[in-house]
Order: C-alpha cells, then structure tokens, then sequence
C-alpha cells in the first residue's frame, strides 16, 4: 500500500482550485482510475444532467471496505482526496476488495452547495428509501455489508482534523490510528465537544446509533451490519491542498490497518511519504 506523497499540482495552484468544483473534469479523472485499475464502473443514478458513479474492484465480495466522497458537494476536499488517492493507488486498487462512490452529490459540487437539486441534505436521507436517489444507492449495495466504511466529509466550524467511529468492537480504535497517521498534515480538532457530542482528542466515539431516523450514510451503513464505520471531517475553510492530502492519508492509513489484518497500524513517516513517490498513472 503506497502511503499519501507529496502533492503534485495540475498547473497553477488557482486553476487547480478552480477545478475542484468542475464535475466534468473529476468524473473525466475517474474514468482514468477506472480503466488503469481494472475497476467496475456503473452509473447507478443521474442528477441534474450529472451521472452517480459506483465503481468495484475486480475482487469486491460481500464485505468489502467502501470509500465514499461528495455526500455535501461544497465539501471539495474530501472529493479531492478520494480521487488523489485512487490516482495514486492503482496497483492496490487491482487486488482491491472495495467499493467506492467517488461523488454521490455532482449537482452539489458544481454549485458548491451542500444540498442536491432541490435543496436537500442527503446525509439526513439513507433511511429514506422512497427518495430515489436514495434507492439508486441501496439498490447498488444490496447484498453487501461493507467490513469497514469511511466517509469523507469537511466541516465549516471544525478548528482541525477529527472523525466519529461507530464500531462494533469496543477494542478497536480505527479513528484515533487514522488521525494519528494525518494530524501531521491537519491538526486534531482540540474541541472537548465537537457538533455538541463528548471527543476525545478529534475522535467522536459512539456506542449505540445516535438517531433513530433521518439517518446520515455512516449511520445506515452500520444499521445495515457494516462492523466499522468511520466519518472523517476536515476544515473547509483551510488549505485546499492540505485537506485534500489529509484526507487522502486517512484513507492510507484504513487500508493498512485492513492489509495488516486488522492490527495496530504502524507509524508512516514523512521519509517514506516522500521516498515512495507517486504512482498515479494518467
């Protein structure tokens, strides 16, 4: 598994900026990972003239890891990391057993808004099976209860890096080993209650499921028999780049902890972030 590198700019660093709320552009780029690593792709629902995708690894089964971005689209930079880290993931990717929505709201993200089309926060409608996006999803993913999921989201008022773990071992601490591998680039959130709930060094730990309806995607999925599911936030008002590169770490880190069997992660340091190089293939 090939750790975050250094970031590698496409051009100038406005015109990059600029492009991460272009959809065509990342879909384009997803097509790209697609065909490179061998990858299942489908459009699994269309909004606002923009197609959903739902991409699966060769050697997904029923319990795959699932990676998703793009829920609230004025979230850029977990869109961003998702891509950057599939770019640079190719030969994982081929052996992969994954699943990934790599942006479940376009329309969001070309408006920078966190609602669809209609103004909608999807994040309060998983359990919502009548919304046919909604559907679409559910539709994709019957049969299938992820091992682990990790959401990637940002958040206005967060003040540094943090995440929430629904898990049903009460041993494993998967949050606190992924933020632990990203604080270097984003620092933890300091906030002993963040979003009005208790944290613990950036982490949200829950033991039970915090609502009963209007359900966010990390909370259906684990009500749907997922063991491990993670949200991870960084702050939207900070550096495009450094959230971006966070967020794609914490992914990094998710898939060494589920290569290595589902142990303890070992430290990355910045020497192998920068030794191993970037293995994005165009």
């Amino acid at each position: 598994m090939t750790p975050s590198a250094p970031l590698r700019l496409r051009g100038p660093e406005e015109a990059w900026r600029h492009r991460a709320h272009d959809v065509g552009h990342v879909l384009q780029r997803w097509r790209a990972v697609a065909r490179v690593a061998g990858l299942e792709w489908r459009v699994i629902y269309e909004t606002g003239g923009y197609p959903v995708y739902f991409l699966r690894s060769g050697r997904a089964g029923e319990r795959p890891l699932y990676f998703s971005a793009g829920v609230h689209g004025d979230e850029a930079g977990a869109v961003l990391g998702l891509l950057e880290w599939a770019e640079r993931s190719g030969a994982y990717l081929r052996r992969a057993d994954l699943i990934l929505i790599p942006l479940f709201n376009p329309v969001g993200l070309a408006m920078n808004t966190r609602g669809d089309a209609e103004g909608a926060d999807l994040n309060r409608l998983f359990d919502c099976a009548r919304h046919p996006h909604i559907a679409a999803w559910r539709q994709a993913l019957a049969g299938c209860a992820p091992r682990a999921a990790v959401c990637l989201h940002e958040d206005y008022d967060a003040q540094g890096l943090y995440g929430y773990e629904l898990n049903r071992d009460r041993n494993l601490h998967l949050a606190e080993q992924c933020l632990a591998q990203a604080e270097g680039i984003v620092p933890r959130d300091p906030r002993r209650r963040i979003e009005g709930r208790a944290a613990q060094r950036g982490v949200i730990r829950r033991r039970r499921l915090p609502m009963a309806e209007h359900l966010p995607e990390a909370v259906a999925l684990y009500e749907a028999g997922t063991d491990c599911a993670l949200t991870f936030e960084t702050p939207s008002e900070g550096c495009l780049q450094a959230r971006s590169r966070a967020q794609s770490c914490l992914l990094d880190a998710v898939c060494a902890w589920d290569q290595a069997g589902g142990s303890r992660i070992v430290k990355i340091s910045q020497d192998d972030l920068v030794s191993r190089g970037d293995s994005r293939k165009d």
